[in-house]
């Protein structure tokens, strides 16, 4: 009686772990867009876009106007200097110091930093004739960029990175040859709002693209970049040491901003694990580092193929998949499952498929009959010795 007791209490606990997973709980206001919905659960309506409070007290003026006044240099900026008939010891290339001077012979500090080419032309050929290192003379004096250095720009709002970002700077190759090859002037194509909202992971779903906010000094500008989305012109302002962009957000995920765009980000990462049958390991499942790596706009019916969480034998066809991802506008955590076949099969999957964000987690659960399979084997397991036992009694 005691052996038959243990092996049923053994069997009853097994059997009590095969149902299938429970629906994971959230919170109503962490569902961020409806393909992560069900039943009576609604998505987060869309909201106007609120102005941002960093803007009261400064000025506005139109996006020329910030493009007309880029010509001003940066610390970190190289210039080159030409002085006529000086004997290499007034002419040369000068890096712009983190105090915004730069300094001649070794005691001449001239601040340039933040004057355009022309006006640190002319500063620094009024420092040297009164100086009494030159005389007065017409051109005498040159001064051009040689090279732009990076620069540094805070984001803020709707993107998924949001800080100080660092852009623009070059490698030491490509300075060697800038110094080598190049007699005058240099562009930096980095420098501008799509690279910048790039390196700050690219904007979220839910931005407001058409009323983004560039401030700079003490003022500011709005701009459309819808363009980058539906293919038409985009005044992509070329950004300064210092300024400041907002993306806001309207609080609702706009399907059109979840692919590679030159403000969304490339691609995203995903972890993904598959422990199912008969796969042992997320290794002989097919999983490797770049497994995880995908496009941005990928869906989670993509990446569950990627998983090898779908096909193979009908025992385990009815397997769950489990996505844990966050909302990107409130930063709590959401969980959901969705059962393999059914987001294949069934004609509603597109409105029950949702996007994959970055750093979201994907994992594969069994099919109730491959649970029932390995508890019967765990069962023949543990029944088996006590059978030959109970024979050699």
């Amino acid at each position: 009686m005691t052996k038959k007791l243990i092996t049923s209490l053994t069997l009853l606990s097994l059997l009590s772990g095969c149902a299938t997973m429970r629906t994971p709980d959230n919170d109503i206001e962490n569902y961020y867009a409806a393909q992560y919905m069900s039943g009576d659960i609604h998505q987060t309506s869309c909201h106007s876009a609120p102005i941002p409070q960093a803007i009261d007290g400064l000025t506005f003026v139109k996006p020329e106007q910030f493009i007309e006044s880029m010509d001003a240099l940066n610390s970190g900026d190289s210039i080159k200097l030409n002085v006529a008939g000086d004997k290499d010891q007034l002419t040369g290339t000068y890096t712009i110091g983190d105090n915004g001077e730069i300094t001649l012979l070794g005691k001449y500090r001239i601040k340039i930093a933040g004057q355009s080419t022309i006006s640190a032309q002319n500063i620094v050929a009024k420092t040297l004739y009164d100086q009494g290192l030159i005389r007065r003379a017409h051109a005498g004096v040159r001064l051009t960029i040689a090279e732009l250095s990076g620069v540094n720009v805070a984001v803020n709002g709707a993107v998924f990175d949001p800080g100080l970002i660092r852009i623009g700077d070059k490698n030491a190759e490509t300075r060697d040859v800038n110094f080598n090859n190049i007699q005058y002037g240099d562009a930096n194509a980095s420098q501008n709002m799509s690279t910048t909202l790039r390196a700050a992971g690219g904007v979220r779903p839910d931005a407001e693209i058409k009323t983004i906010y560039l401030l700079r000094g003490n003022q500011w500008t709005q701009v459309n970049m819808s363009g980058a989305i539906t293919g038409e012109a985009v005044q992509d302002i070329p950004v300064r040491m210092g300024d400041k962009i907002i993306v806001p957000s309207i609080g609702c995920l706009q399907a059109s901003l979840v692919r590679p765009t030159i403000i969304t980000q490339p691609g995203v990462r995903v972890y993904m694990s598959n422990l199912s049958r008969p796969a042992l390991s997320s290794a002989s499942s097919g999983i490797t580092t770049d497994s995880g790596k995908l496009p941005y706009g990928t869906r989670l019916s993509q990446a569950m193929v990627g998983a090898n969480c779908v096909g193979g034998s009908s025992m385990n066809a009815a397997r769950q998949i489990v996505l844990m991802s966050r909302n990107p506008i409130t930063g709590q955590s959401i969980v959901i499952s969705r059962a393999v076949e059914k987001l294949v099969r069934n004609a509603d999957r597109d409105s029950r498929d949702p996007y994959l964000m970055p750093g979201d987690s994907i994992a594969c659960y069994d099919s109730l009959a491959m649970n029932l399979r390995d508890v019967v084997s765990v069962v023949g397991e543990t029944i088996s010795p006590l059978i030959l036992v109970k024979s050699l009694d």
